[in-house]
């Protein structure tokens, strides 16, 4: 049995909806996609599922860079009930409700510590993630699908050792300005991390790839058998 299968069995409730799971089993019948696979671990064949279901790109499966140390690192972070850290509102709200039915991570944007207006020659985000890592509570996993400037603040501090290394960034800012850098920054930062080459990226496609780690994480819990039935 699949972990689904053996939480199913043993009474846990499911996270998908069944449009979710029917979509999936349509994306895997695509052309190409059961190539794209095949190579992957269950794991990364989650993440790459749920980005091509929000996309809505098969051709997405290209561009992921997404190793299987890091899917499971970030796996077991998230199931630890780390804090989760966003570059944008958007993908706080897509991650909350997943980590509000698994394992309580709280959810927070960097926007929250962000000024009213931009310093100069910055972003509001990048000094959002400055002021957010000189907190308490370091995050555990963070999330970039918005603005290279906050990836580029995230790895100058992590490079100064102001802040300790999360356990996974997934770093995939959209758009053209900027974005090649940062993502070639982070490629070149030795830090856990998963990113999309090129342009593409956004709040929806981080969200989906940390869901896709907190779903697996939280069957991989259901399923074992020391986890009690219908535990939520």
């Amino acid at each position: 049995m699949t972990n689904a299968e053996t939480a199913a069995f043993r009474g846990v409730p499911s996270l998908d909806h069944p449009i979710f799971s029917e979509s999936l089993r349509l994306i895997r019948q695509l052309p190409g996609t059961a190539a794209a696979l095949a190579p992957l671990s269950p794991l990364q064949q989650d993440v790459l599922l749920r980005l091509i279901h929000s996309s809505g790109d098969p051709g997405l499966a290209a561009d992921l860079v997404c190793p299987a140390t890091a899917c499971g690192a970030g796996l077991a972070a998230l199931a630890a009930g780390v804090p989760i850290l966003t570059d944008t509102a958007m993908a706080a709200a897509a991650v909350a409700p997943m980590a509000r039915r698994t394992f309580a991570n709280p959810v927070r944007s960097v926007l929250e510590w962000a000024p009213e207006q931009a310093p100069a020659g910055s972003t509001r985000t990048a000094a959002g993630m400055a002021a957010a890592l000189a907190g308490p509570g370091q995050p555990g996993v963070v999330l970039i699908g918005s603005a290279p400037t906050a990836l580029e603040v995230l790895l100058e501090l992590v490079a100064a050792g102001s802040v300790p290394a999360p356990a996974l960034v997934i770093g995939m800012p959209v758009g053209f300005v900027g974005v090649a850098e940062s993502k070639r920054h982070l490629a070149e930062s030795g830090l856990v991390h998963m990113r999309l080459e090129g342009s593409k990226g956004g709040a929806g496609l981080v969200a989906a790839a940390c869901n896709a780690l907190l779903r697996a994480a939280w069957l991989q819990a259901a399923s074992a058998p020391s986890a009690p039935l219908g535990s939520s």
